[in-house]
């Protein structure tokens, strides 16, 4: 029951951060499917707003859903001490694999180095960057990109 609480004060969080702050969250409108301490998973259907020319997935709404999948992550562990955190995405390195031409998930299952990025972050005062990976899971079950970011953490 928690859990699914939980989820769904995340998924207001992200609308009105959409709604409010970045508006490339609201034109995209993605779900968070689920969150724990070991993974993140984000939606992001395909339609009008989301596909390009050949019809599929835009890169553009491909990068919004790993940026909001790890993005999260690294909130979620944030979030609990109730300090001020500041985290940005220093790089990402991104591989098409194969046309999106379903809706996709995003799945960030580095929750273990976040939380210690974190967590290291907390205790030296310094600004901590760590790599994470994201893949994006088409509906067929297949990969279709891969992601690799690196996320910048520091608390004030």
């Amino acid at each position: 029951m928690e859990q699914s609480k939980r989820l769904k004060q995340i998924r207001k969080q992200v609308f009105l951060l959409g709604f409010f702050k970045i508006p490339m969250l609201w034109f995209v409108r993605p779900k968070v499917v689920s969150i724990d301490k070991n993974e993140c998973v984000v939606k992001i259907r395909l339609r009008r707003r989301t596909k390009n020319h050949v019809r599929s997935m835009y890169f553009g709404a491909m990068a919004v859903g790993a940026d909001l999948s790890a993005g999260l992550h690294t909130f979620y562990f944030a979030e609990q001490d109730q300090n001020r955190m500041h985290f940005v995405f220093k790089s990402m390195d991104c591989q098409f694999l194969k046309r999106a031409e379903s809706d996709v998930l995003f799945i960030s299952r580095e929750g273990d180095k976040i939380q210690a990025a974190v967590q290291k972050a907390r205790e030296s005062g310094e600004r901590q960057n760590q790599e994470v990976q994201v893949e994006g899971v088409d509906m067929q079950q297949e990969v279709v990109a891969t992601f690799k970011m690196v996320v910048s953490v520091k608390f004030k």
